[in-house]
């Protein structure tokens, strides 16, 4: 059998864009230049859970880094990473290369570059429009909840991966 013994760490939308936030999701032709790179190159995927999906469903509304950043979404993020960063430890430590951790840009939880903040709270129903709530949201060049206590947990056991957003996956899996 034939090994390229490289892995590449994918959000999970990535390869499943059935739990995307209606209406976000794109059409998997998006990413077919990135999974066949993969496949062509003999590169190993590994998918990560979607905690908004298993925190929210899949008829949730969109949200915000901010409504989010919250203890029991942080804890459950770092429960469902523990494995992953568990088995890129093993592959690392058996002569694999790890290219890097591929994110979505702007996303709450898998931005790498950007994430979306903002004051949402309360009831829907006190705007007055849709115009107020969403003047209230911005791109801020932070990542998202699972990508920053992802960076943490590796970093924590000494392992240095390459964090980086969708729309820059070429150039950060060909510099090696």
């Amino acid at each position: 059998m034939n090994r390229g013994r490289k892995i590449l760490v994918l959000s999970h939308c990535i390869l499943n864009q059935n739990s995307v936030v209606l209406p976000y999701g794109r059409k998997m032709l998006d990413f077919q230049k990135l999974i066949n790179y993969c496949l062509e190159n003999n590169i190993g995927l590994i998918q990560l859970p979607c905690p908004e999906f298993k925190q929210l469903g899949l008829k949730r509304w969109g949200h915000l880094k901010t409504q989010l950043d919250y203890t029991g979404y942080r804890n459950l993020c770092k429960k469902l990473l523990i494995p992953i960063v568990e088995e890129v430890e093993d592959y690392l430590a058996n002569d694999y290369k790890v290219l890097g951790v591929c994110g979505i840009k702007g996303s709450p939880t898998c931005g790498v570059t950007l994430t979306c903040v903002g004051d949402w709270q309360g009831e829907v129903s006190t705007y007055k429009n849709i115009e107020d709530a969403t003047a209230k949201v911005k791109m801020v060049e932070e990542k998202g909840i699972l990508m920053e206590i992802f960076q943490e947990l590796v970093k924590d056991r000494g392992i240095n991966i390459n964090f980086f957003d969708f729309d820059n996956w070429r150039e950060n899996i060909d510099r090696d």
